[in-house]
C-alpha cells in the first residue's frame, strides 16, 4: 500500500502528470472561439433610407 502524499508536497513532475490527466481535452470545442463580446461596443442600426439631405 502506498502512502498518501499531499498534492503540494509532490514533485513537480508528478504534479504535472496529475494536472495533464485532469485537463485532457475540450470535447471538440475550440476555446479560442468562445470569447465574450465587449459591452463597450454599441451597435446602432443605420436607417435604410437616410433622410437629411436634399435630392436636387
Amino acid at each position: 500500500m502506498t502512502k498518501f502524499v499531499p498534492y503540494e508536497k509532490r514533485s513537480k513532475k508528478e504534479r504535472k502528470k496529475i494536472d495533464a490527466v485532469k485537463r485532457r481535452d475540450w470535447n471538440g470545442v475550440d476555446p479560442s472561439t468562445k470569447t465574450i463580446p465587449s459591452k463597450k461596443n454599441v451597435h446602432v442600426r443605420k436607417p435604410k433610407h437616410p433622410t437629411g439631405y436634399d435630392e436636387a
